[in-house]
């Protein structure tokens, strides 16, 4: 690695680790006086108190990451400039994209970490912070408010190896609309759907009505004539607090796990939650390198800021872009699971736009 290469990476390194400790530090700091009361009132013992937190340090990190690459290197870009650094190196030959050659693959590695704890640990820590909030809130009762609340696109794996998808499920009242299972085999062939418009946990039984029964061959073709019953009890064992507890939520899957889900779910006719699965499962092979694309917008930023300009120079166009990219990449994946934009073109537009831009600015640059 040539001196200057190592003189580039030592900047940045430094301002980026310095950047995920603070952002790691106030975000804790801040979380825990926002909620001192509820956890003063609750006797939340400091064990739990400090696994809830633990959990949610590869959240944080994921999250931040990117905003602290966008940091380090404004920072260094902007003080070359300042000290006219830049200018030397421009001076002996070298091209923007040489310069910032050491920035961009220390990005691209940040990218691959990012993707790596996104997918491994990531899960993992959200499903585990989830279950420590509900055991530290389980003291509390809940306000009124919170218990008519609807859950849409509510999923779960359940017994007997079925899969089901309810449109709206109210656990105030073990009532589900919109009911679609599916039944499979030890290979995962569908042997039976079900489609039922509303369902009620009444007595320890659900009953399901305007129910539809689908049978279906060995090569997935249905089977005789479906059942249809205006009222029926079906033989669930789970409870509504077992729905619950088991129900799938894409932040709690790795990769594997949700295209195999959103597989399974292929057969059931449920457009808009395979779109909208679609969506999230791209989301999180794009989502990573978010870091190696802002990279790319926050050179050119850097070296156009002029000498004068101090550190809040930087700072103040870091929140200005990465405001602008998040808020692209939320409406971009509004508009995927909306089913205007395809759940590919959703997960990556926001990507796409902003390194064109960032690409047209560093060749325009003097």
């Amino acid at each position: 690695m040539r001196i200057l290469d190592r003189y580039i990476l030592k900047s940045v390194v430094s301002v980026f680790f310095a950047c995920i400790l603070v952002f790691l530090f106030l975000y804790i700091i801040i979380d825990v006086f926002a909620n001192l009361e509820e956890i003063l009132n609750q006797r939340v013992n400091l064990s739990l108190l400090r696994d809830y937190y633990l959990s949610f340090l590869p959240l944080i990190f994921v999250q931040v990451a990117p905003i602290a690459c966008l940091l380090a290197t404004l920072f260094t870009f902007s003080k070359f400039n300042r000290n006219n650094e830049i200018i030397a190196m421009r001076a002996s030959g070298l091209s923007i994209f040489q310069i910032a050659k050491t920035v961009i693959i220390f990005g691209l590695l940040v990218s691959i970490f990012i993707f790596w704890i996104n997918d491994k640990f990531v899960p993992l820590a959200s499903s585990l912070n989830q279950k420590i909030k509900t055991q530290m809130e389980s003291n509390t009762k809940k306000s009124p408010a919170k218990e008519q609340k609807a859950i849409y696109g509510f999923t779960m794996y359940g017994a007997k190896n079925r899969l089901f998808y309810v449109n709206r499920f109210w656990p105030a009242t073990n009532t589900m609309e919109g009911i679609t299972i599916l039944e499979h085999n030890e290979q995962q062939n569908i042997t039976r759907k079900i489609v039922a418009k509303k369902g009620i946990y009444r007595d320890g039984s659900w009953v399901f009505y305007q129910a539809i029964t689908y049978n279906f061959d060995t090569n997935g073709q249905i089977k005789g004539e479906p059942q249809y019953f205006d009222e029926e009890i079906m033989p669930i064992p789970e409870s509504p607090q077992e729905f619950l507890k088991q129900r799938q939520r894409p932040d709690f899957m790795t990769i594997a796990q949700l295209d195999n889900y959103i597989w399974k779910l292929s057969t059931s006719g449920a457009i808009t939650a395979i779109r909208n699965l679609k969506v999230d499962l791209y989301q999180k092979f794009t989502f990573p390198f978010t870091s190696l694309i802002i990279i790319f917008i926050g050179v050119p930023f850097s070296l156009m800021i002029k000498k004068r300009a101090s550190g809040l120079s930087s700072l103040g166009v870091s929140i200005m872009v990465g405001f602008a990219y998040y808020v692209l990449n939320a409406v971009s994946i509004a508009l995927g699971k909306a089913g205007i934009l395809a759940p590919l073109l959703a997960a990556s537009l926001s990507h796409i736009l902003m390194l064109t831009f960032s690409l047209y600015l560093i060749k325009n640059l003097p």
